[in-house]
């Protein structure tokens, strides 16, 4: 007699409350009942059964009857196995199967004539009935995939067949597939959107996430829903819930509870044990794992981890390298520390051992540093150093340096050099010498540079060359040191002795000394020997071979033409570099971001705001891992100008704010100082009471002795003056102001610096103008016009706004540059018509405000406007608030009526 059937697996599991609707999976799904067969395969937790019980509860609204069975390890009996499956296909459609059954419990009846007899009835059924078949993975007996394979051979169009499981079935895949048979839902397609996760989390689990952490949780958790399940018990009762995202790992204790349960208990014990072993691996190919298990058959066994679902991620279309999920590697790593904690530092030698000979160093050296094998990493972190060097990878060179035993270091003189280098790229000094110190010990004996010590041993130097070069690198360092402290005849000693002890083959070394000369010439102001020295500098470094160290070269040859008031040679200096990344085999050179940036800064001057802004969103795209260190506070520091010649004064302080926060020190000369430009934004915005606290703060006044490097701020506090004078016509503003105009301009003139000439000129005939002296005036303007013709300066006059345009419809009078003056003229004209003085408003709106005006009478929403004028959300909602608070309202609502009441709308359309 039969053993009775369990109905309980012929049920369809009951919907949760709560779920999230995932409308993209079910139309796929249904979509999907049109061919043979749907796989939905992925590994536990990916909320598999959910999703079919969601989508099958809608199946009678789309015509079609569901049979539903659940599997178990049993079912490998094909006897039980088909008795279960017809009895499922009964409670869809009753008729269906009796003879089958029959044919199954009376005799010894092949399995084969059992199916065709199903089939049969199958074929006669009016209806479309989909049957799933739930944890398939179970199933692994030959005589049930066959029947399996029969069945599907001959599935009638209107069954249509579900198999849901954590491994791929036995069945013919790739023909079905081929066929168009086949529709298959994978984990990739199965884990939680970000907009998904957030539904669960916030709506199903009742937290109440931001949109940060949730996005910090589904980046841990990569969409894995049982992971975010688990989170979101953890989370329940915790104070501080970004603390706990950020340290969510495959360490807690619901998820290594359950993936021990649900998934490596389940595994034979040869897979659990290559799993542990690989779990070192952050990427694994065939070789690599053999190499570091000691077995063969890598490539078989990482093509079986994918068809079991075993949380194998591939990385690439050729089913090379995959990774394992980062929470399931956790708790690999948990379980290989805890068994087999004898085994790691050799795991992590083999891998070590394996990337070196294929190439690959910086894998190599993270792994030997795991093994804590610090011979062999100080051995291959001195043969990385150079080409870490050339690609400005000083971070990571960082980072190995640190984590070796400092004892270590300092008995291996080109650690300790290339140490000090490091630190020195990154804008750090202290500890340098030391290093140097270090260094020197081992070279007496070999250069002649001090007496009595002994040569360093094979097992302290591994490359003789690097070794010969310290000498000179050791006196470059210190040249760099006393360029930090402002200290230019150190600086200038130790770059010659640089030179002297170079060899002439050592190109490297003697352009970065030649590039420390110009620096010590631009610093004092002779911005010839500067600009000469460092084109010599860039020579050496192309004949190096150190391309993307020109780009940093470009940006200070592109500033000392600026400086020099040649706009065109800086620009073309920018462009030159530009065009160097196609001969490095087209790929992005670090320093690409800063040659935008630059031209951005160039035509802005010109007034070509709309070019000035697609070169800072260029750079912005490249990303800031391709901007060198002082990338992030130039970008601020361009698009701040940008935004103030567009009116937005606003904006312009905060980007100026941002850029302060971000400012990173280096060797170039702080001629134009963050604060300085925020006090001239200040200014600018009536807010003469700050700018002079700022001018009290630099310790400023008109007697001060003069210096290129302070000329930029002393010009700034001429502004301040002069807003001063406006503000509480204070007779003696002016006259300082005046005073210090003449002592800037001889000094300007004799470094021959035409940029800060002009600038002086056009403030020296701002200052005649408010004392009375047109003439004097005039006189001024006029050889500011002729000196900034020929670069196409314009913004220098326009930001003066109205009383430039006085000035400059006199000037006009007189025939000077005639062509330059109608261009300047025009621009001010397209200023002075959108000025707020015409709003009927007590505060006028600024120009970005009427931008932001114009988009709120629209349907767009803040993040819409955000994107449409390329700011931040936060910008949009400081520009909203003033707009409110200028037009006395407080929503939008009221904001669109009230300008339309002002017939700013019209006025906003017309810009």
């Amino acid at each position: 007699m039969a053993s009775p059937l369990l109905e309980t697996k012929l049920h369809i599991p009951g919907r949760r409350r709560g779920q999230v609707a995932r409308p993209r999976l079910s139309e796929r799904l249904s979509r999907g009942a049109e061919s043979a067969l749907t796989l939905v395969s992925a590994p536990a937790g990916f909320g598999k059964t959910t999703l079919l019980v969601e989508w099958l509860a809608a199946a009678p609204a789309e015509g079609r009857s569901a049979a539903w069975l659940s599997l178990d390890r049993r079912d490998n009996d094909p006897a039980l196995f088909w008795t279960y499956l017809i009895t499922a296909l009964k409670t869809a459609a009753p008729g269906v199967g009796a003879d089958a059954l029959s044919l199954l419990q009376s005799s010894r009846s092949p399995i084969e004539a059992v199916l065709t007899t199903l089939l049969n009835d199958l074929h006669a059924m009016p209806d479309d009935v989909v049957l799933v078949l739930d944890d398939y993975h179970v199933l692994d007996a030959r005589d049930v995939q066959d029947g399996m394979t029969f069945l599907l051979e001959y599935l009638p169009p209107r069954i249509h067949l579900v198999i849901s499981g954590r491994a791929d079935p036995a069945l013919p895949l790739a023909r079905l597939r081929g066929r168009g048979e086949l529709v298959e839902i994978r984990a990739a397609d199965l884990r939680f959107t970000p907009e998904e996760a957030a539904a669960y989390l916030n709506g199903v689990m009742g937290l109440v996430l931001t949109a940060r952490d949730v996005a910090a949780l589904e980046g841990r958790t990569e969409g894995w829903i049982a992971a975010l399940q688990l989170a979101a018990l953890s989370m329940r009762g915790r104070d501080d819930i970004t603390a706990f995202i950020a340290g969510f790992a495959g360490d807690d204790r619901y998820i290594v509870d359950y993936l021990a349960e649900e998934v490596l208990r389940r595994l034979p014990e040869p897979v659990r044990h290559f799993l542990l072993q690989t779990s070192i691996l952050d990427r694994l190919c065939g070789p690599l794992c053999e190499a570091v298990t000691g077995q063969d058959g890598g490539t078989v066994k990482l093509a079986g981890l994918e068809r079991g679902n075993l949380f194998l991620i591939p990385l690439d279309d050729r089913r090379r390298w995959y990774r394992y999920h980062q929470l399931f590697a956790d708790v690999l790593q948990a379980h290989l520390r805890q068994e087999r904690p004898g085994d790691v530092s050799g795991l992590h030698r083999r891998a070590s051992a394996w990337y070196e000979q294929n190439g690959e160093p910086s894998e190599a050296i993270r792994h030997a540093l795991a093994a804590e094998d610090f011979e062999r990493a100080a051995d291959l972190v001195e043969r990385v150093i150079p080409a870490m060097r050339m690609s400005r990878q000083e971070a990571a060179a960082r980072g190995w340096l640190t984590m070796l035993p400092d004892a270590l270091v300092r008995v291996r003189p080109v650690l300790s050099v290339g140490y000090a280098g490091v630190l020195l790229a990154c804008g750090e000094f202290e500890g340098v010498e030391g290093r140097l110190r270090d260094a020197e010990r081992w070279l007496d004996a070999t250069t002649g540079i001090g007496k009595g010590s002994p040569a360093p041993s094979a097992e302290m130097v591994v490359g003789d060359e690097e070794f010969r070069r310290l000498p000179g690198m050791i006196e470059l360092y210190r040249a760099a040191q006393a360029l930090s402290r402002g200290d230019v005849l150190d600086t200038v000693g130790h770059a010659r002795r640089a030179l002297d002890l170079s060899p002439e083959e050592d190109h490297l070394c003697r352009a970065a000394a030649a590039g420390l000369l110009g620096l010590a010439s631009w610093t004092s102001g002779d911005l010839k020997a500067g600009h000469s020295a460092y084109a010599e500098c860039v020579a050496g470094l192309r004949r190096a071979g150190y391309v993307a160290d020109t780009f940093g070269c470009a940006i200070a040859l592109a500033d000392i033409r600026i400086a020099q008031g040649r706009l065109g040679e800086a620009m073309r200096t920018y462009e030159q570099a530009l065009r160097l990344a196609p001969e490095q085999g087209g790929s992005v050179l670090r320093g690409t971001a800063d040659m935008h940036v630059g031209m951005s800064e160039l035509h802005r001057e010109r007034d070509d705001l709309r070019a000035a802004t697609w070169h800072l969103l260029r750079s912005q795209e490249l990303g800031e891992h391709i901007g060198l260190p002082q990338n992030r506070y130039r970008w601020r520091v361009a698009m701040a100008r940008v935004r103030e010649a567009e009116g937005d004064l606003d904006g312009a302080l905060d980007l100026l704010n941002e850029a302060e926060r971000r400012y990173v020190s280096d060797l170039f000369p702080n001629v134009r100082p963050v604060p300085a430009l925020r006090a001239r934004v200040r200014v600018a915005r009536g807010e003469v009471g700050e700018a002079l606290g700022w001018a009290r703060e630099r310790g400023l006044s008109v007697e001060d002795d003069l210096s290129y490097l302070r000329e930029f701020e002393h010009i700034t506090f001429v502004r301040v003056l002069l807003a001063q004078h406006t503000a509480e016509r204070a007779e003696r503003s002016i006259h300082d102001a005046t005073r210090l105009l003449e002592r800037l301009l001889r000094a300007a003139e004799a470094g021959e610096r035409t940029g800060s000439v002009i600038e002086i000129l056009v403030l020296q005939a701002l200052a005649h103008q408010r004392r009375g002296d047109i003439p004097a005036a005039l006189a001024s303007l006029r050889c500011a016009l002729t000196l900034s013709e020929p670069e196409g300066y314009v913004r220098i006059f326009a930001d003066e706004g109205p009383p430039m345009a006085s000035l400059l419809r006199a000037v006009a009078k007189q025939g000077i540059a005639p062509s330059h003056v109608r261009r300047l003229r025009a621009v001010l004209d397209k200023t002075e018509d959108g000025t707020p003085v015409k709003q009927g408003l007590i505060e006028p709106l600024s120009e970005r405000e009427l931008d932001v005006l114009r988009l709120l009478v629209t349907d767009l929403n803040g993040p819409g406007i955000a994107r449409e004028l390329m700011v931040s959300l936060n910008t949009v909602r400081t520009h909203t608030k003033n707009i409110y608070a200028k037009l006395g309202v407080n929503n939008r609502r009221a904001a669109v009526r009230r300008a339309v009441e002002l017939d700013l709308t019209a006025r906003t359309r017309d810009r």
